[in-house]
């Protein structure tokens, strides 16, 4: 039962009020499905500890070419932002598509990480992304990609009775880079998606340097198609390269049966054109760029 709940305003604080609770705590930031998975009883926890008011979790900025968002940043920052939106297009879009518009004012995108559901939005566009984050806890400040934090559906490898993701980091994009996230949901908005897929390409003289393609909810986490990957790097871009990487895409994914999201049949159809669709978008974006 909730017996307390506390708002430290520095990451030290946080931590030390989660190890005094001896496993008993959880972290909270946004809360929007803490919240209800408290309610539900899905979740124990006898004190929380809001993170919210922690300033050095609250930044966007930019360093040595890496974008670094602090653990405290709320969809809807993300999305509104100018830096984002010029050097990580695909993060905006896909935070601009999470839930409501009370959702993403509240909900955080580390929140997104941590949760580990496989169909979240922001975190499909993160591991396109390269993304790595950086986690606060009782031995100190540790690092490890975003994709390499899923447990499995719903279970993070971050402990949050005692660890806090402080910041997500990743390249910002280059002048030859572009990327695109694509998704289909049974309508435009408060709706969990059927399928996404974020695609982060750079291209010189009309060749793939690299691609990154990522798809979701077609695993227990966000899933790197790294056959196709493989496939576009070094090829010319063109349409034939662009559908043979999209076929091989579905290849790697192992969507379930789902009276919401349809069935395995369908979505390893549609899954093709929703990664051509996102591939096409991010080297038409990397090109004119």
């Amino acid at each position: 039962m909730l017996q307390d709940y506390t708002l430290p305003t520095t990451v030290d604080e946080a931590l030390i009020l989660l190890i005094s609770c001896n496993g008993t705590a959880k972290v909270i930031a946004g809360g929007t499905d803490l919240a209800l998975d408290l309610e539900s009883g899905e979740v124990s926890a006898n004190c929380l500890v809001d993170v919210s008011n922690i300033q050095e979790l609250k930044k966007i900025e930019t360093n040595g070419g890496a974008i670094i968002i602090g653990g405290g940043v709320t969809h809807s920052e993300v999305a509104g932002s100018d830096l984002i939106k010029e050097k990580a297009a695909v993060l905006a879009n896909a935070c601009r598509a999470v839930g409501s518009l009370q959702i993403r004012n509240t909900g955080t995108l580390a929140g997104n990480v941590v949760n580990a559901q496989p169909a979240a939005d922001a975190a499909v566009a993160l591991v396109a992304l390269g993304a790595q984050a950086v986690i606060a806890g009782p031995e100190g400040l540790k690092s490890a990609p975003v994709e390499e934090l899923y447990a499995g559906v719903g279970k993070s490898k971050v402990d949050s009775t005692r660890e806090i993701v402080t910041q997500l980091h990743f390249p910002a994009l280059t002048g030859n880079q572009g990327s695109a996230f694509a998704r289909l949901a049974q309508r435009k908005a408060l709706a969990l998606p059927m399928l996404n897929v974020a695609a982060v390409v750079s291209i010189i003289d009309n060749t793939f340097e690299w691609a990154r393609i990522v798809m979701a909810p077609v695993g227990p986490g966000p899933v790197r198609a790294k056959k196709a990957e493989e496939l576009l790097a070094g090829t010319e871009v063109n349409s034939t390269n662009l559908q043979k990487a999209a076929a091989a895409s579905c290849a790697e994914a192992n969507p379930r049966s789902s009276s919401l999201r349809g069935s395995r049949e369908y979505r390893i159809h549609v899954l093709e054109v929703l990664v051509r669709r996102a591939l096409e978008m991010a080297v038409a974006n990397a090109q004119k760029s």
